[in-house]
């Protein structure tokens, strides 16, 4: 199977379309594996011209798991710059000099650092259901975060929980219990690892602010985000386009945390369009 290095860390990655297109990265969002962005919804970008990269993130998936590595100051054993690195170093074994990089939630955030550390590699981001990092700005409900603190142990507990979360913070005309499940599900079998996903959380929140950062950013940027997002308030979403000089901020009326199929039309071609409008 495709495997990128970082040093001590390996990262699971797949690629579809051709080559010969540019390559637009997936990066998933906090203890999502690669495949919670589907293959038809991979295939919807195929379909307009690029090759698409998707890798399961440090500590997910058929990635490693740091189990065993040393907890700092604030809990975390990485950073949210670590985790821009292990996409560059995708980008090094998919032989990808530079390209697109969409990510939501968390995945995000990496893109954003992406565009903060690593410029040169990046061509436009696409930041999505994500905030800057700074207190204020893109906070989760009360009560959703009561619900994610509820604790749940075992694999069917976590898919009862993780429905229970969507059903809280999804797009509220199009959440499917059965589908949520079915999907958590899969990730389940492929790989099941609550405590990575945990420690993804520590590394978001002992990064801090991007604030500084972002305002020097001059890669294209596209915003996205749902007004109904609840686990991520929308406020971050503006922020991120505030900050980033001559970014785009798109809010999309209906939406939550995720991207429901019944959007991937208005999705797909805001992304394509801003992909075309910034390709040499």
């Amino acid at each position: 199977m495709p495997i990128a290095r970082n040093g001590p860390i390996e990262l699971y990655y797949e690629t579809f379309g051709s080559t010969d297109d540019p390559t637009l990265m997936m990066i998933s969002g906090g203890g999502g594996q690669c495949i919670a962005y589907d293959e038809a919804w991979c295939q919807r970008f195929v379909d307009r011209g690029l090759r698409v990269l998707r890798f399961d993130n440090r500590d997910v998936g058929l990635s490693t798991h740091l189990a065993d590595a040393p907890i700092g100051p604030r809990g975390e054993c990485y950073l949210l710059s670590d985790m821009a690195a292990d996409a560059v170093a995708v980008l090094d074994a998919a032989g990808v000099e530079a390209a697109h990089v969409l990510g939501r939630s968390l995945g995000g955030m990496i893109a954003q650092q992406m565009a903060i550390e690593h410029p040169q590699r990046v061509l436009t981001i696409i930041s999505a259901l994500a905030n800057t990092g700074e207190a204020g700005y893109g906070d989760a409900s009360p009560e959703l975060v009561k619900l994610f603190n509820t604790p749940h142990d075992g694999p069917e507990a976590t898919i009862a929980w993780f429905v229970a979360g969507m059903r809280a913070c999804g797009s509220p005309a199009f959440v499917d219990d059965e589908a949520t499940a079915a999907q958590q599900r899969r990730q389940i079998e492929r790989c099941f690892d609550p405590a990575g996903a945990a420690r993804q959380a520590y590394a978001m929140y002992a990064s801090g602010s991007r604030a500084d950062g972002l305002r020097n950013v001059r890669t294209p940027t596209l915003v996205i985000h749902g007004d109904k997002d609840t686990l991520v308030n929308p406020s971050g979403g503006r922020r991120t386009a505030e900050l980033i000089p001559g970014a785009r901020f798109e809010l999309i009326e209906g939406m939550g945390h995720d991207f429901p199929p019944q959007l991937w039309d208005r999705l797909v071609d805001l992304i394509t369009q801003h992909i075309s409008t910034h390709t040499t």
